[in-house]
């Protein structure tokens, strides 16, 4: 599973309009329901928003991945952004976020949900790949850059 296979110029926003952490998971699940990837926008914004209460998802160094399992999709879908200013997302670094991914998968699958997880933390580790990101115009740009990078990390 790639992720320039889950993001499509349609669930991509550079940049984001909301300057506000829950917000900004609001504005993301209404990109998702907008381009037909959810089947109940209400339950996919109350499972992240739930998820997010209990824990902040704000991974550190700029970038926060939202995320939760819900009956509101059928398969895994990812929404990404970028904001336009720094973000308090309460991140376990204390920093500000400007990159997020957000994604929501089916209650009943749980492997691709983790895959794609633990498939952004390994691309955002590296600080490079973190700046290019921040500084993209387009949604083009977006999915250009993550195939670039997960061809360098992930090829066979």
């Amino acid at each position: 599973m790639n992720l320039k296979d889950l993001l499509t110029t349609e669930v991509i926003k550079i940049p984001l309009e909301s300057d506000e952490k829950f917000q900004i998971i609001e504005e993301m699940v209404d990109i998702l329901n907008k381009a037909g990837r959810v089947q109940n926008r209400d339950m996919v914004l109350n499972a992240v928003m739930d998820r997010e209460r209990i824990m902040s998802t704000g991974m550190g160094d700029g970038v926060a991945i939202p995320h939760a399992k819900t009956d509101g999709v059928k398969e895994l879908v990812a929404a990404f952004g970028v904001t336009k200013q720094n973000i308090d997302f309460q991140s376990i670094d204390r920093k500000p976020v400007r990159i997020i991914f957000l994604l929501a998968g089916p209650t009943d699958q749980t492997g691709p949900h983790l895959k794609a997880l633990s498939r952004i933390s390994r691309l955002v580790h590296r600080k490079e790949f973190r700046d290019k990101l921040a500084a993209v115009h387009s949604a083009d740009e977006v999915i250009e850059a993550i195939s670039q990078e997960e061809q360098k990390y992930f090829a066979l």
